[in-house]
């Protein structure tokens, strides 16, 4: 059985800009999802970028975006990796080495 992700990862300029490509209000659209305007101002500037599937939902819903349309997610970012004793250029040697 498929199990939905504990959270979205949203995209806050791509919720913004399908919003206005509605010309939805940011209060409209948020009433229209069941979310507080706030919640909704504060995903669309990036203060904010988890959301649960239901409520993921449901503003997919609202905004008219298609389950398996992506464009409201934010992009996979591979997570990096710094060594973590590996010497930077210009850092000062300690003794011994």
């Amino acid at each position: 059985m498929h199990r939905p992700p504990a959270t979205f990862q949203v995209d806050g300029t791509a919720i913004r800009t399908r919003r206005k490509d509605l010309g939805l209000s940011r209060d409209d659209c948020a009433a229209r999802a069941g979310i507080s305007g706030p919640y909704l101002s504060q995903l669309e500037t990036g203060a904010r970028r988890d959301m649960r599937p239901p409520t993921y939902a449901r503003l997919r819903t609202v905004l008219r975006v298609p389950a398996d349309d992506e464009r409201l997610l934010a992009p996979f970012e591979e997570p990096t990796r710094e060594e973590p004793h590996a010497r930077h250029e210009g850092a000062p040697q300690q003794d011994g080495q």
